[in-house]
């Protein structure tokens, strides 16, 4: 055994102890794992966007958070995986607005992403957005969020050593490994009815967030090379799957930017606690299966252009009006990112889509929130986020041309 064990290897180590988790509770995630491999090594393309190995083992996770303080020990226990913050996303811009701003935690250079390219989208509650929390409730969160602890002290020390170090003794690792991912296990502690109900009156996700004492794994995603025939073969085993495919359109010619779908969110058996104190069984549906098909990376032009084209009432119709048939074409006009502008060469997006995001998780939602009133008055933005937490958050346009111009 190595003395020395690197980030790259504790990040591998870290994404396969989660996706063990996450597949003993939640089992429907196995078969997404099997249809997904299935997909992959019938994809004729697969060299094109990543090795089959590389693209078999992809994962990304998602969890969210309530407050700065937490998504800045967040941003400190993910850095000794080798994952920085890259992007911000703002939910609350959808179209069914969600109370939460968001930034990916995953590695930045090229070789790390080959060696291990495991990403975690982050969400955190925006308690301070009077469009979804009045004073009092804001309030009464904010003090909820306080007197709660996600993880422990000596892990978030440990991670800040390990992350100076690029790695940590062989012996200190597992001990290491097994506590972060414990601390995104599903709790079986009692939840507070009540107060839990009274969030979920504004979001689902916001009780999911702060109905609760700790944080969980809310979806493990497999990456696939062919979403479209995932979704069928899910649907023939009986699986119910969320009605759309989000992001762009299948097409003909190159496929850009990120696919994502999902099995709906499955009832799991939770503990609640009564006003009066009597603890009873039920069910919650906040957890569910997603799995992404990834393309190429635009460039600036490039998302203008898909941008109008995701305004059209049918996409794919208008598709061939904003983009070129080949990857040539695409490389030529300045729209995608190619290593060195050799068309055979495409650089994969690794990042996310905030519309995607807020529909896969409206999808899985009983209710849809309705539109916000009024304008945003809040500090949230991206160098607020990076301020409170103590890192910088890396613009995905400054990564995908030095990857293009290596």
């Amino acid at each position: 055994m190595a003395e020395f064990v690197e980030s790259c290897e504790l990040r591998a180590q870290f994404a396969a102890g989660l996706s063990r988790m996450y597949g003993a509770e939640v089992p429907a995630y196995h078969t997404l794992v099997e249809v997904s491999s299935l997909v992959n090594t019938a994809f004729p393309g697969a060299l094109r966007l990543g090795s089959l190995e590389r693209v078999t083992a992809e994962r990304h996770g998602a969890i969210r958070v309530g407050s700065a303080a937490e998504l800045a020990q967040v941003a400190d226990l993910f850095s000794a995986f080798g994952m920085y913050p890259v992007g911000y996303y703002d939910l609350r811009e959808a179209a069914s607005p969600i109370p939460v701003v968001s930034t990916a935690f995953r590695p930045i250079g090229q070789d790390e992403l080959a060696r291990n390219p495991f990403r975690v989208f982050t969400s955190m509650l925006t308690v301070a957005d009077g469009r979804f929390f009045s004073a009092d409730l804001r309030t009464r969160v904010q003090r909820f969020l306080d007197s709660r602890q996600l993880f422990d002290p000596a892990l978030i020390a440990s991670a800040q050593r390990i992350a100076a170090a690029g790695g940590c003794p062989a012996g200190d690792a597992p001990g290491f490994v097994t506590a972060a991912v414990s601390a995104f296990a599903l709790s079986r502690e009692p939840i507070d009815r009540a107060w839990y109900d009274e969030l979920s009156a504004v979001s689902a996700v916001a009780a999911d967030i702060a109905g609760v004492t700790s944080t969980h794994i809310n979806h493990l995603t497999p990456r696939v090379l062919d979403i479209d025939a995932l979704q069928q073969a899910m649907t023939e085993r009986g699986i119910t799957m969320i009605d759309r495919i989000q992001g762009p359109p299948r097409v003909d010619g190159p496929q850009v930017l990120l696919r994502q779908t999902s099995f709906r969110a499955l009832a799991e058996p939770r503990r609640f606690r009564s006003p009066s104190g009597e603890v009873t069984d039920g069910t919650l549906r906040v957890r569910f299966g997603e799995v992404e098909q990834r393309g190429v990376a635009l460039t600036r032009a490039g998302r203008e252009r898909y941008d109008a084209a995701m305004s059209a009432p049918d996409p794919a119709a208008v598709w061939h009006r904003h983009f070129p048939a080949t990857d040539a074409e695409m490389a030529a006009s300045g729209l995608a990112y190619y290593v060195d502008g050799d068309p055979s060469r495409p650089v994969v997006y690794e990042d996310f889509l905030p519309a995607s995001a807020a529909g896969i998780f409206r999808s899985n939602l009983d209710t849809a929130s309705a539109a916000v009133q009024g304008g945003d008055t809040t500090e949230y933005c991206q160098d607020w986020m990076a301020g409170r937490i103590g890192h910088h958050i890396h613009d995905p346009y400054d990564l995908y041309e030095k990857v293009a111009h290596s």
